[in-house]
């Protein structure tokens, strides 16, 4: 028989993950243009950082990042040192007020050296900052480190950069939520989508309304596992809760907004909305019924009732949230809202009458129609589900683009800014990883690293000028089946660096290979070592499949820095008790028998990758 050889990747080598062998220079979201050069800069204690705008949130950060990481640094006002004086070896220079124009939210970094130099302007110089400071290598000596030479010039393909969080489901405190925005902002994510409210929670202080978080904030138990199965009907009988104070919120919304983040509060409505009714049934379309917050996951029937006394408190509501944060969109849901209740209603069949709409459909319509104009009273404007497209779109808004890209494909042919954000774009991140059977308890389907890599948000079928609504893209964590800190951060990483890369890298800059073998494994271990937990890939070029031949060989490489991969050929799972694989190894396999190759990652850490499972099958042959 032809022998088949299965050759996997190149072999690993310990230069595989230097800087100097990647186009991009290490740096996630790949940049627009680099120019590498040879040497490098040398960081030291003596090393001046000059500015012409020291007091701003970009230099502060940065500042605040060097003393935390061991480096002694001062900034000088540039303005203040003489001319004649001015020596720019063995220095930085954050440039503001420099030559030229950027693009929006674009910088120039130049790394000679003898000096750097870094011109931007806001946003613009923090996202300089967040590359520079991806590009040194401390030393192990303190306060030295070296960073390579080179030009970049970057800019983000899109205006709007945004990561999701539920804390309805699962509350996450103050803590969490700065972690959170920290690895949002040391790759360029700008927007953080804040789900505050839901069936199973309301997590916001509402003062003219402070049965919303005294009832609405508390369960009395959870769901166990799956909605649907055998055991679907298991609880944990243990109450459940938590809220942010005012306090809390503006504490989260100024730590945002030193990094360059806007956050956008979501309190869902006309569904996902029994947390609230629970807390004030008057708000429902039957007040005499008996109602408690969610205990369990999917579509509660009850909503909110669109009754002038409804909107009254739901106005008082917006006010509230809208003095708590300054951006300009709030997201009012508008997703998944069933019409049963109104359809038993007296009232809103009355209303439809009323109203002229064609049926609860249009009363949706209606019900997003007022909130929206009252939100666009006070200088805000809304953002909704693509079920708001549902009898008729509100003049103003903003459509997030989820259940595929249908919705937002019609809101930009109708001129509306959309979001994109579909499931099937490998963006919600409450989906299994692979297909694997080690994967943690999730919602369901399917979204690995590389397909949240490949998607595009803008799709083909629209001309270039509706192609300009879609102004951005954004990956969603429901928090069903996440309860820790640390199951978050296993769904969010590395997947949030490959969003990253959508957002911001022109299409024709992205590379997976590039992205998943030469950056990706370095910036795992710098995620590490900042104590962030995540899914440890497996090894570059194992996966789970089935050859056959007689020959094989086996060729891998780590999928994180300084990781061990071990091995077993008798069918029994690897641990760290088993072989290490250091090399590629050749197997020539007798006719009519098989090996299992099976593979694990362990990094320094201790994190594991699951087990990957290559069949040599060599059983045809006679």
């Amino acid at each position: 028989m032809k022998n088949i050889l299965l050759l996997l990747l190149i072999a690993f080598s310990a230069d595989v993950f230097a800087q100097g062998s990647d186009p991009n220079m290490g740096i996630i979201p790949a940049p627009v243009s680099v120019k590498k050069d040879k040497g490098e800069f040398k960081l030291t204690p003596e090393t001046i950082i000059f500015c012409d705008s020291p007091d701003t949130r970009a230099v502060h950060f940065l500042t605040d990042y060097l003393k935390k990481e061991g480096f002694v640094f001062s900034v000088t006002d540039i303005s203040l040192v003489d001319k004649k004086q001015r020596n720019l070896k063995n220095s930085i220079m954050l440039a503001y007020n420099f030559k030229g124009t950027l693009p929006p939210e674009g910088y120039e970094l130049q790394v000679n050296a003898d000096h750097i130099t870094l011109n931007g302007k806001n946003a613009g110089m923090f996202y300089g900052i967040q590359s520079l400071i991806q590009l040194i290598h401390k030393s192990n000596s303190p306060g030295f480190a070296t960073i390579p030479c080179g030009i970049i010039k970057d800019y983000p393909r899109f205006a709007y950069r945004g990561m999701h969080l539920d804390v309805a489901r699962h509350f996450f405190d103050v803590n969490f939520i700065k972690k959170y925005l920290d690895v949002m902002a040391a790759y360029k994510l700008n927007s953080f989508h804040w789900h505050l409210t839901d069936d199973q929670g309301w997590r916001i202080q509402i003062m003219k309304y402070p049965k919303l978080t005294d009832i609405g904030s508390q369960r009395a138990q959870t769901k166990i596992g799956k909605v649907h199965g055998a055991d679907s009907d298991l609880y944990d009988n243990t109450p459940y809760g938590g809220y942010y104070t005012r306090e809390m919120i503006q504490e989260v919304v100024n730590y945002a907004y030193n990094r360059y983040i806007n956050i956008i509060p979501e309190i869902e409505m006309p569904g996902h909305s029994l947390a609230a009714i629970a807390a004030y049934p008057e708000m429902s379309c039957d007040p005499a019924k008996a109602y408690k917050v969610g205990e369990t996951w999917g579509v509660s029937k009850d909503v909110f009732c669109p009754s002038d006394a409804t909107f009254k408190m739901l106005n008082e509501i917006l006010y509230e949230v809208m003095e708590l944060f300054p951006g300009k969109y709030i997201h009012i849901g508008g997703d998944e809202c069933p019409k049963d209740a109104w359809k038993k209603s007296d009232f809103c069949r009355q209303l439809i009458v009323d109203q002229g709409v064609r049926d609860e459909n249009g009363l949706q319509s209606y019900f997003i129609g007022r909130i929206e104009k009252f939100v666009n009273s006070q200088g805000r404007s809304i953002i909704g589900w693509d079920e708001i497209l549902e009898g008729g779109l509100a003049p103003n808004a903003t459509v997030m683009s989820w259940r595929g890209e249908a919705g937002g494909i019609a809101a930009a042919q109708l001129n509306h800014d959309v979001i994109m954000t579909p499931g099937s774009g490998g963006l919600y991140f409450d989906h299994a990883q692979s297909k694997s059977s080690q994967e943690p308890l999730n919602i369901g389907s399917y979204a690995p690293l590389y397909k949240t890599y490949n998607y595009d948000p803008v799709p083909a079928s629209l001309t270039k000028d509706q192609q300009q609504h879609i102004i951005g893209v954004q990956a969603n964590m429901w928090t069903e089946y996440m309860s820790t800190p640390a199951k978050v951060e296993y769904m969010l990483l590395p997947r949030m660096l490959a969003l990253a890369e959508v957002a911001w890298t022109p299409q024709s800059g992205k590379n997976y290979k590039n992205f998943s073998e030469e950056r990706i494994p370095h910036h795992l271990t710098r995620l590490d070592a900042q104590g962030y937990n995540y899914r440890v890939p497996v090894p570059v070029g194992a996966m789970d499949t089935t050859v056959t031949g007689d020959k094989f060989n086996i060729d891998l490489k780590p999928s994180v820095e300084g990781a061990g991969i071990f091995y077993t050929l008798d069918g029994y799972p690897p641990r760290e008790t088993d072989l290490q694989y250091t090399e590629p190894i050749k197997f020539s396999i007798p006719a009519g028998k098989h090996i299992d190759f099976q593979a694990i990652e362990i990094t320094p850490s201790g994190k594991r990758s699951i087990v990957s499972d290559i069949k040599m099958d060599n059983r045809g042959s006679k």
